[in-house]
């Protein structure tokens, strides 16, 4: 009866909002300059086609109060500096919208000149960066479908970037998931994924990066600029917002997949020191009719914070920090008429944590320079036990995994303005690794588990990278650097040119080209693989690429804007097996790999990526993204092959609406769709006679993915209707992962009950329905 009553109050909320005045918020800001940081009083602040606007005070803060719940234009304008245009920014009656709008000084006197507002959506955060990046808008990641409340799904949706349903590993311009980078707040972190690592390195489930917490970042697909090191395919460069220094504000949000809770404000009254944390809890227990064997018990959690302390003097220091906890398991059936595959016959139990905190004090010296230092430390780890039982009974392991890595890092940078044409930014990075790997595994079963790994102790990465951004005129911008790498380990070093030129030939378009050099370390466990007392692979050098992208920029209106790029990855140093198909471009997730690898593998990726896109307006938006691209290596056999992940193309099309209801049209109904069709990985053809011989699946690697898998269309979906009360909001959404429930690739695995063996398959359809409450 108390479930009945809750849900009918539930209903009532939605169905018969009580009446009330017409809810308003307050619209704040900071407005900086682009190049230095600094402050820039007195700019113009327009919020468009309403009487509101305002300046900035001496400190570049702006304060617009009582505006109608609504979407608007805001334009930031300033004699000397090019005009900033932010479409479509969103107030809710809930939730204070503070804006972080940075603008460009002009090279050139523009007395008497009109120019035209820049949208700031075409740019990246980081200015130094030329093409091949996008910014990632958190306001996006809660709108579009397939997102889940995790920014990172959004990333698949961007040219260039290929995914899967059940995997989010991102596969970006054919290169391994494991060649990405993730940084936090400027530190490279360990796969922030839930269950990292365990169907495909660099891959998961979903982030631990809340969308309540995240502000707007930045991600690379290629030759990103001299401060990203220790990257090969791309970098995805994420920062977390400051919470609101002027009131407290909560969400609540209940599902069928867990509750998340998150709170923000101010430590004391007047103060300018804020909190910002989010905690989601997740069980995937309700939904366990619709999920794959053993899914239903997957639980894991998550955590993250952010504490503001600006000072008079002493600049500003941010504590930050996030974490996340997992746990699956998987039992033995109990009928041995079901022991269909070999997990059928297997328990294994999985915990796995990751963790990134740190320091953060970012100080200016004077108007045109500031320093900022980061003191962080990582940690990440995964206890993994597979026992299998056999056919009298006997419960015997299969494998065993035992990791712990803690990294200690110290970065600092110096940004310099020297004038309106001039900036440079200077810095370096210091990583300490520290590692406890053990790896066992059984070679065939039955057999006594085997070390694979056994190795404790430390190493370094050290970096230092400087990047000068040259305005030669309004039309003509440089980005030029280089970054230096060395791993202590074995004393491989790694020196590497970037180079970035943009050229804006008219008002509405842009040429760019771009050139970078790009190496990243193997996983450390490959460095210890041993052979009695031999340590086969220690010696191993960093995997590097050269980048040659050049773009081409058009803004055919105010809302509609087209992006192509054409791109060239030549990979060398790849580590391979000597006479073998092998190389680690294919790698997915062979734990207990101890094979002998040498630095001699080769690999080529080009293709052409295509960005088509309506900005929201009038409540409605799409996007329209293409890529056509080959993915090819070259084994320690010396034979050209395509790589598993050569899809040769994807095409995405995002599109949404929302209509304004209610009284006062302060409420938001909306609806979003995405849909997806993209090229079959590769793989190797079985080989049937071994395979029936061992039991298991078995390759023909002669024909090393040779064969590729049919094409996958896939759709998600979301639909949300907001109420906005006078001071709160609520919200209910569905949904939906991969509504047309297409089934996966998964892999191949032996049926003992056919004796063969069979591509396996599972249909993950995920969907959440929630209800979210601000105040």
């Amino acid at each position: 009866m108390l479930k009945i009553n809750l849900l009918l109050l539930i209903v009532g909320m939605f169905l018969f909002p009580s009446k009330a005045q017409q809810p308003t918020q307050t619209l704040r800001g900071i407005v900086i300059d682009n190049a230095s940081n600094t402050a820039l009083p007195f700019a113009n602040v327009i919020i468009l086609n309403t009487k509101f606007g305002t300046q900035t005070d001496a400190s570049g803060n702006f304060t617009i109060n009582n505006v109608s719940v609504g979407r608007y234009n805001i334009q930031v304008s300033m004699v000397g500096y090019e005009p900033i245009l932010m479409k479509e920014i969103l107030l809710s009656s809930s939730k204070e919208v503070f804006l972080t709008v940075s603008m460009k000084e002009s090279t050139t006197t523009l007395a008497e000149v009109t120019v035209k507002p820049q949208v700031n959506k075409e740019q990246p955060l980081n200015s130094t960066a030329t093409l091949s990046a996008r910014m990632l808008s958190v306001e996006e990641a809660k709108r579009y479908a397939g997102g889940f409340d995790d920014p990172a799904r959004l990333v698949s949706s961007f040219a260039g970037v290929t995914s899967n349903v059940g995997n989010n590993a991102i596969v970006v311009r054919g290169n391994n998931p494991q060649a990405l980078q993730w940084k936090l707040e400027g530190v490279e972190i360990p796969n922030p994924n839930h269950f990292a690592d365990l169907s495909s390195f660099g891959g998961g489930g979903l982030t631990a990066l809340s969308s309540q917490l995240l502000a707007n970042s930045d991600f690379f697909s290629g030759a990103f600029p001299a401060e990203y090191s220790n990257a090969l395919s791309g970098v995805f460069d994420i920062f977390m917002r400051k919470g609101n220094n002027n009131k407290a504000e909560h969400t609540f949000q209940v599902g069928l997949t867990g509750i998340d809770v998150s709170s923000e404000g101010p430590f004391k009254s007047g103060g300018k020191s804020s909190y910002l944390f989010n905690y989601r809890y997740s069980t995937m227990a309700l939904l366990e009719p619709l999920l794959p064997d053993n899914a239903g018990g997957v639980k894991y959690q998550d955590f993250s914070f952010k504490l503001n302390f600006p000072t008079k003097k002493a600049g500003t220091f941010s504590f930050w920090g996030i974490g996340l906890l997992d746990n699956s398991s998987a039992k033995i059936k109990e009928d041995k008429a079901e022991w269909k595959y070999d997990t059928d016959k297997e328990n294994q139990s999985v915990k796995q944590f990751m963790a990134a905190s740190g320091i953060s004090h970012k100080i200016f010296l004077n108007d045109t320079q500031y320093l900022k230092t980061t003191f962080a430390s990582t940690i990440n780890g995964i206890d993994l036990t597979t026992d299998r039982i056999n056919d009298i009974s006997q419960i015997l392991p299969k494998n065993r995994i035992n990791n712990q890595n803690i990294s200690l890092v110290f970065n600092s940078y110096l940004n310099t303005k020297f004038s309106s044409k001039h900036t440079n930014k200077t810095g370096l990075v210091a990583t300490s690794m520290r590692y406890d790997i053990s790896l066992q595994n059984a070679s065939t079963f039955g057999n006594s588990l085997e070390k694979v790994v056994a190795e404790k102790g430390k190493s370094f990465l050290l970096s230092a990278y400087t990047n000068s951004t040259i305005n030669f005129s309004e039309k003509v911008t440089m980005n030029v650097g280089a970054n230096g790498q060395l791993f202590t380990l074995n004393n491989h070093y790694t020196i590497e040119p970037r180079l970035g030129i943009k050229y804006r030939f008219a008002e509405t378009q842009a040429f760019s080209v771009g050139y970078g050099l790009h190496s990243r370390l193997e996983r450390l466990n490959y460095y210890f693989v041993k052979n009695g007392q031999e340590n086969l692979n220690k010696n191993l050098d960093f995997t590097k690429a050269h980048h040659l992208v050049l773009g081409y920029d058009l803004n055919l209106s105010e809302f509609h804007h087209l992006k192509i790029e054409g791109y060239y990855q030549k990979l060398f140093n790849v580590p391979v097996i000597k006479d073998s198909s092998f190389s680690t471009i294919n790698l997915t997730n062979d734990w207990f790999f101890k094979e002998a690898l040498q630095n001699t593998g080769e690999g080529k990726n080009y293709g052409v990526d295509i960005t088509f896109e309506k900005y929201l307006s009038s409540g409605f938006y799409y996007m329209i993204t293409g890529s056509v691209f080959s993915s090819t290596y070259r084994g320690g056999d010396g034979v050209w092959r395509n790589t598993r992940y050569n899809r040769n193309y994807v095409f995405n099309f995002l599109t949404g609406k929302e209509w304004q209801m209610g009284k006062n049209q302060q409420n938001v109904f909306g609806i979003n769709i995405r849909l997806s069709y993209q090229g079959g990985d590769h793989y190797s053809p079985l080989d049937e006679k071994a395979s029936q011989k061992a039991q298991e699946a078995k390759f023909d690697e002669t024909l090393a993915f040779s064969k590729q898998l049919p094409s996958a269309f896939t759709s998600h979906l979301t639909a949300s209707f907001k109420i906005n009360k006078t001071k709160s909001s609520r919200e209910i959404a569905l949904k939906i992962i991969n509504a047309t429930m297409y089934k996966e690739f998964m892999g191949f695995q032996y049926n003992y009950l056919t004796k063969v063996v069979d591509e396996y398959r599972e249909g993950l359809f995920i969907p959440n329905l929630s209800y979210r409450v601000e105040f």
